[in-house]
């Protein structure tokens, strides 16, 4: 009946995609969103809270959330910048820094594994598709 649908379809895969993601973050006891948002930061310290909103294309608003929810844990911290106190920039603690590569080889493993299951090419094909159809939407 949705065979055409883009709607349901995406929805179905996402709620598969978040499953195993969600039980492969589950021994860090953090959700995917926030392993990934945690993984920018160790990648990339001292973003902006805007520019990990626009790297993970989420709102500021969750992106705050989000932080408030690794602060309170000790993943990370925020720092006024030199040029505008209002402005934070976002670092890792000795925490996350502690769970930097086990977080990174969670990701490589969770791309492998599907990788293993779909195939490597259908895989970097699927995501590029992906990624180019959510930039046209975004866009229209």
């Amino acid at each position: 009946m949705f065979e055409e649908c883009l709607y349901f379809n995406s929805n179905a895969l996402a709620r598969t995609v978040s499953r195993i993601w969600t039980e492969a973050y589950r021994e860090f006891d953090l959700s995917p969103p926030h392993a990934f948002l945690l993984r920018v930061i160790l990648a990339q310290p001292g973003l902006l809270p805007r520019e990990l909103a626009k790297e993970l294309n989420l709102s500021r608003s969750t992106i705050t959330r989000f932080l408030d929810s690794l602060e309170k844990r000790d993943f990370l911290i925020r720092k006024p910048t030199g040029q505008d106190g209002r402005e934070l920039q976002v670092y890792p603690t000795k925490a996350a820094e502690a769970i930097h590569q086990k977080l990174d080889d969670t990701g490589s493993n969770l791309t492998k594994l599907i990788a293993t299951i779909i195939g490597t090419d259908e895989l970097s094909e699927i995501v590029a598709k992906l990624r180019e159809v959510q930039k046209s939407l975004e866009n229209a």
